[in-house]
């Protein structure tokens, strides 16, 4: 039997997926309306949205002129999701980042933060980092200066980057969940919420164990089975 004041909460995400951001700042503010005495436990799981990137990045202009078409397609989906971001006060600054990059290695010290007790921390630290600080997280160095500002013992994730740690186990959870897009956040292991969902709807899975199916549009990151490339 469930225990009713216990909320888990786990997201499947990728820390280059603007929609991620939105939706980490959504659930906080549903995760702040849940009543006095309610326990929460949240866990990060990895999707690469870009799992063929090179591991030293790519050029962020070639790299989305080439997928959405043109500079100017990329940089209109860059202003909408800035709006949106805007509403829930993340500051996002895509002018500010010059390359796209490899996330396997952020996704190495995410799994290893959850094992010190600091993922949330390291998250929030690479979201800000990428996209309102235009960070290049493919850099092992910056890496491990934004993981060890949030929190996480450098030495011990510079040892972690050298070959200790892989994130087999948490990509194949992932993927086993059936996730096309990113975020994904799966409910107490019941619910499943595709998209950057509104506080209503993610009050209404918490209590109730359901919630409306319909995503609001631009609120995922998906790949594309035939290209392979992420829509944002």
């Amino acid at each position: 039997m469930s225990d009713n004041n216990i909320l888990t909460v786990d997201i499947v995400s990728d820390v280059i997926c603007p929609w991620c951001f939105v939706g980490k700042r959504r659930l906080e503010r549903a995760l702040k309306a849940l009543p006095d005495g309610k326990t929460v436990h949240v866990r990060w799981l990895p999707y690469q949205l870009n799992p063929q990137m090179p591991a030293t990045g790519m050029n962020r202009r070639e790299y989305r002129s080439a997928k959405f078409g043109s500079w100017q397609k990329s940089q209109e989906l860059d202003a909408q999701v800035a709006a949106v971001g805007a509403t829930e006060g993340i500051p996002f600054a895509h002018d500010r980042i010059e390359r796209t990059p490899n996330t396997l290695d952020a996704h190495r010290l995410i799994a290893l933060a959850a094992k010190e007790g600091v993922q949330d921390a390291v998250v929030e630290a690479l979201f800000r980092g990428y996209f309102t600080e235009g960070k290049d997280i493919s850099d092992r160095t910056v890496l491990l200066n934004v993981v060890a500002q949030a929190g996480l013992d450098r030495s011990r994730a510079e040892v972690f980057l050298k070959g200790e740690g892989d994130i087999h186990e948490e990509e194949a959870e992932a993927r086993q969940l059936g996730v096309s897009g990113v975020p994904f956040f799966v409910i107490n292991n019941e619910v499943g919420l595709s998209g950057a969902r509104s506080v209503a709807e993610f009050l209404a899975a918490f209590e109730q164990g359901s919630v409306a199916q319909d995503i609001a549009e631009g609120g995922t990151c998906r790949l594309d089975p035939a290209g392979g490339k992420p829509t944002c």
